[in-house]
């Protein structure tokens, strides 16, 4: 009885402080994670890449995200997001998340440079409990659990060549993942805002960006962060989470096709007493199927 108490408040302390949207230091690599109507909106060009977060290093069973995807244009109107994420947090009590989805997004020129996108998410999360040991698996309150659901998301995304607005619900159905009646894990409905703008000034383009998450039930949560480029090629970084983390940023285009990016976070809560912060990877790769890229002079900065 006692390990199963144990074991049920673990979850609860799962449950309260989980992310359940991901929300990565490095997000804007990646908006379309956080809003299905982003586009990066240059015909021929597609775009793949893969994120790795290991959060809160030295403490046991803290999550750990891994993340594939792709943008690929149809037209000068429609484009395709893709996504895989796997999110698994616990040790010998573990629940894990398997997300696909896939984003479709519509997009209007409301002037020269200004352009509005529609974006649709549709897919499905799979959510697994599992409790691993001798005197876990012995009672049968623990045996495996598992859930599939389906998501659906919308978002709005505003954006010129130097600037960007949007805004989006990833998450239109609320869903939970119950073990003897106790909710083990809630996905609320979230709603994100995003916004940012490039300044070029010489061989440098500077970005000051923002994210801010809000759940009911939850208090508001943001990011600020600031980015520097430097001649098409190295870039830095500083982001700060709202009472959670402050973050450095780096990355290399290796080949103008080709960039790598790291970030770490140092927590500012509490929590910093007990890990050694969180390690982020990043690896993106554009494909220039019609070759075409030589139009777009200087690539966009988001």
């Amino acid at each position: 009885m006692r390990v199963k108490l144990f074991i049920l408040f673990v979850i609860y302390n799962v449950t309260v402080y989980g992310q359940q949207e991901p929300q990565y230091t490095q997000y804007m690599y990646n908006m379309s994670i956080v809003n299905p109507g982003y586009v990066i909106n240059e015909p021929s060009i597609v775009q793949v890449g893969s994120l790795y977060r290991s959060q809160w290093v030295g403490i046991e069973g803290a999550p750990k995200t891994a993340n594939v995807f792709a943008n690929v244009p149809l037209s000068n109107k429609i484009e395709l997001s893709a996504n895989y994420l796997n999110d698994n947090i616990g040790g010998k009590v573990n629940i894990s998340e398997n997300v696909f989805n896939i984003n479709t997004s519509y997009i209007l020129k409301l002037k020269k440079d200004l352009n509005i996108s529609f974006g649709l998410k549709l897919g499905f999360d799979h959510l697994n409990f599992s409790a691993i040991g001798s005197n876990v698996i012995s009672d049968p309150t623990f045996g495996n659990t598992n859930k599939t659901i389906l998501n659906i998301g919308a978002g709005v995304f505003l954006f010129d060549k130097n600037y960007y607005a949007g805004i989006s619900l990833p998450n239109l159905i609320p869903s939970d993942l119950s073990i003897d009646n106790e909710v083990a894990y809630t996905d609320a409905s979230h709603v994100f805002l995003i916004g940012g703008y490039v300044f070029n000034i010489n061989d440098f383009k500077i970005k000051p960006s923002t994210v801010i998450k809000y759940v009911g039930g939850a208090p508001l949560s943001f990011d600020v962060s600031a980015n520097v480029l430097y001649n098409e090629k190295f870039e830095l970084g500083v982001s700060y989470r709202y009472l959670d983390a402050i973050s450095g940023l780096a990355g290399f285009n290796v080949t103008p096709n080709l960039k790598v990016g790291y970030a770490y976070d140092f927590n500012t809560s509490r929590l910093n007493d007990f890990n050694n912060g969180s390690h982020e990877f990043i690896l993106l790769y554009r494909f220039d199927v019609l070759g075409l890229s030589k139009k777009y002079s200087s690539p966009r900065f988001y």
